[in-house]
């Protein structure tokens, strides 16, 4: 009888020991931070929460919104992990990484077609010209391009109010370079947010209001905002949708998206895992979040370059603008 409880013990010791393992780690999760860019962060998000509901909370993914320059400080201060980006990193960004000895991996994981909004009451613009755009958005309009019948001919006597990003987010970079040409050359008379959501709820509320953000906030709420169709001089004015980006017509508001992951860290288990379950599960939840996803052969090379530690920028710390999705695929092959 004692022997019989004797191995009783034991099968009940080694049955709470296998219990409290799987417990104690879920207590002391690995942790990967994540800022940057608050257009692809309903992208990395969901991924994020996918991957911790796969991992059985083994990691913790944290992931904040700072724009796509706050998280470049962040990253190159080795704060963070993965760096969410609308752009390219720049030449600064570059020398501020190289200075602190961070490398990193650049992975591009989407394409958005960055939106020009509305308000729905608004019953007067249903397109706008590239050249528009740089009128209201330039420097020199600044108190002075304050009302819609400066815009053009035809529109009503009506204040304009307008919303966009803050200047730490690359989408603000992306767009002043492509409608004003000059990168962050903008007036400062708007109310700026590096959150999206804050836009969304200015021009929604506002029947004067105008702003710009990434494509999925946009989706995310087209009962409260309408679209502004982009005419680039050719005459033809294009709506943002999947299929114009696809295609290379949305232009000059087409752009890649990119997450930027330390080279050092890439070598961690977690980071693996996570990386790879990014790759893998992109193409649909980048759809489902919406932003339009890359062909397969994308994801393939991003993932190659993970594997074997590709470190570097194919973009030379330059903006992107304009660029077609087939000349991202040539560019990221010759890295």
């Amino acid at each position: 009888m004692t022997s019989r409880k004797a191995i009783a013990s034991l099968v009940i010791a080694a049955a709470t020991i296998g219990l409290s393992v799987p417990a104690v780690r879920s207590q002391n999760p690995t942790t990967i931070r994540v800022d940057g860019s608050s257009t692809v962060f309903p992208i990395t998000e969901a991924v994020a929460e996918d991957f911790q509901k796969q991992n059985g909370g083994r990691t913790r993914v944290t992931v904040g919104i700072s724009g796509t320059g706050g998280g470049f400080k962040k990253f190159c201060r080795g704060e963070t992990e993965i760096s969410n980006a609308s752009r390219p990193i720049k030449a600064e960004e570059m020398e501020a990484c190289k200075s602190a000895g961070v490398q990193y991996i650049e992975m591009p994981v989407a394409y958005d077609a960055l939106t020009v909004v509305v308000n729905p009451r608004n019953n007067w613009v249903n397109s706008m010209t590239v050249a528009e755009l740089k009128k209201i958005w330039e420097p020199a309009a600044q108190g002075k391009m304050t009302n819609w019948s400066q815009v053009r001919q035809g529109f009503p006597n009506s204040p304009m109010k307008l919303y966009g990003p803050g200047a730490d987010s690359g989408t603000f970079e992306y767009f002043t370079e492509a409608v004003v040409g000059d990168a962050k050359s903008s007036r400062t008379d708007f109310t700026a947010s590096e959150d999206d959501n804050v836009l969304v709820q200015g021009v929604s509320r506002d029947r004067g209001a105008l702003g710009y953000f990434g494509y999925a906030y946009y989706e995310a709420n087209k009962n409260r905002l309408k679209a502004v169709a982009i005419d680039n001089g050719n005459g033809k004015a294009v709506l943002p949708s999947r299929e114009a980006v696809e295609n290379g017509t949305y232009q000059p508001l087409s752009r890649p998206l990119f997450i930027y992951v330390n080279a050092k860290a890439a070598s961690r288990d977690d980071v693996k895992q996570f990386i790879n379950y990014y790759i893998s599960n992109a193409p649909k939840l980048v759809s489902e979040v919406g932003y339009v996803a890359l062909p397969a052969r994308a994801y393939t090379l991003a993932s190659s370059h993970f594997q074997q530690n590709k470190v570097g920028t194919v973009f030379g710390g330059k903006e992107a603008v304009g660029l077609r999705i087939e000349e991202l695929l040539q560019r990221e092959a010759r890295l």
